[in-house]
């Protein structure tokens, strides 16, 4: 089987994955009236998803390297079909939750097909550049999938039957696993070993209880005590957690490799890069939706112009992502990963000084597009360029790991940002702009000290012996 084949049957996966990650924005209220609940509910849907998804994300990574990434793949297709089908006939609030919480499998599926195509162009000579190039192609598919799955959502959803339209995900995903079943052929384990369960049993105590008091936090405030006690208590488990992984064999976290240089800025990078494309979107949409002749900010946008507003900030995270094979041509791939960390930090930066008007909101959107799909793309793959290759599955999936956690960290601090600054006693509850230039100022601090932790990468890590070969005679040349 041809790359360019597993890579066009591995782009259906994403185009999968991202119908799911955008289908169900623009019918949130129709779901919360389906299961005769209130709109502020429809939080628990991504609070389940996030602590399912900081859990499973690790384990399954292992599991990739031990019994091969296309059995996980297939493995997790399936359950986030099953889910899915329960998603549209749930009948109730709890069971809808749980099985949305279970549909969150599906953010192994780019580290799982990230370190396929990783392990099928090991005997290339190209390995790093091929690995760029189809990751940036499936994420492509994966912003291309969000737009359409927004766009079918919203058209459908007015004529036809809740139920009718929330089983559409659910075709969606079940042909994406007989994609994976009949399309993509086995892939041989890459790690010998068995999983540690002492280690996921570690994990999920640790991410289960600061996963818990960040939830807390957002329901009752900073001033939860119960909340601060779990997330001290999560954190603490990290000493012994550590020291455990860094005297097993065949650990689930290899700490040992997370320390090495070509890694740990990688995964920092992941962190601070989640705060931002996780983190703050929810008050970017509500910054725009706020009426400036009431609070004297805001662009007053209706929801058509945030849907164009997002549609805008996809769009270019598609280019971004398309145009990372030539931005690591010409600057290198640890240069291209700086670029778009520093094309965030100047989106967010442009925000500070820029909010006042519809053109200004697009444009800030766009730059922090660009930057962001870039940064989609290169992670996964510079992650297992820079990795043994054993280990291709945990070191991609550590970057959805940390992305996760970092943009759940995130949402809770700026929620509490936003309500602890706000004017809560009078009529409209909004918090003052200060609130909103400060999330702003937070995001393009992240950006920027991801990019100056990318510059203590060793000088060539994530590329090819040909591509380091080819940059140093063009310098000596020019």
């Amino acid at each position: 089987m041809t790359l360019r084949r597993v890579v066009g049957l591995l782009v259906c996966v994403e185009l999968v994955s991202g119908v799911l990650q955008g289908y169900y924005t623009p019918i949130y209220s129709d779901i919360a009236h389906h299961l005769s609940i209130h709109d502020a509910d429809v939080n628990w849907f991504e609070a389940a998803q996030l602590v399912v998804s900081a859990i499973a994300v690790p384990v399954l990574a292992r599991m990739g390297d031990l019994i091969g990434h296309r059995k996980v793949l297939l493995i997790t297709s399936a359950l986030t079909a099953l889910a899915s089908w329960a998603v549209a006939f749930a009948p109730s609030f709890s069971s809808f939750l749980v099985a949305w919480a279970l549909q969150g499998f599906y953010v192994v599926w780019l580290p799982m097909e990230v370190s396929i195509i990783h392990s099928r162009t090991a005997r290339s000579g190209a390995q790093s550049r091929l690995t760029r190039r189809a990751t940036a192609t499936l994420v492509a598919a994966l912003e291309t999938g969000v737009i359409v799955g927004a766009l079918v959502s919203g058209a459908i959803v007015g004529p036809v039957g809740i139920t009718f339209v929330l089983m559409i995900p659910a075709v969606a995903v079940t042909g994406c696993f007989a994609v994976v079943w009949f399309g993509i052929r086995d892939t041989a384990r890459t790690s010998a070993g068995r999983l540690d369960l002492r280690g996921v049993s570690m994990v999920v105590v640790v991410l289960a209880l600061v996963m818990a008091g960040l939830i807390f936090i957002r329901l009752h405030g900073a001033g939860s005590v119960l909340a601060w006690l779990l997330i001290l208590a999560g954190l603490l488990m990290l000493v012994p957690f550590g020291r455990m992984e860094a005297a097993t064999e065949e650990p689930l976290i290899d700490v040992r490799l997370l320390r090495d240089a070509r890694q740990w800025p990688v995964q920092l990078t992941s962190f601070l890069f989640g705060m931002s494309v996780l983190g703050a979107q929810i008050p970017l949409s509500t910054f725009a939706r706020t009426d400036p002749t009431v609070t004297g900010y805001g662009l007053g946008a209706s929801a058509s112009f945030v849907s164009v507003l997002v549609g805008a900030y996809v769009i270019t995270m598609l280019v971004g992502a398309l145009c990372l094979p030539y931005a690591a041509r010409r600057l290198g791939p640890r240069g291209a990963l700086i670029a778009a960390c520093t094309l965030v930090a100047l989106g967010y930066g442009m925000w500070i000084v820029m909010h006042n008007g519809l053109a200004a909101a697009v444009t800030n959107m766009c730059v922090i597009g660009a930057g962001s799909g870039a940064l989609v793309a290169a992670l996964p793959a510079a992650a297992a360029s820079a990795a043994p290759a054993g280990r291709t599955g945990f070191v991609t999936g550590m970057t959805n790991t940390t992305k996760t956690i970092g943009g759940a960290i995130a949402s809770a601090v700026f929620a509490i940002a936003l309500a602890t600054t706000g004017s809560l006693d009078t009529d409209t509850a909004h918090a003052p702009l200060s609130g909103y230039l400060w999330i702003w100022s937070v995001c393009a601090g992240t950006a920027l000290l991801a990019a100056v932790a990318l510059l203590l990468v060793p000088r060539g890590s994530f590329a090819d012996p040909a591509e380091v070969i080819g940059t140093t005679v063009s310098r000596v040349s020019g």
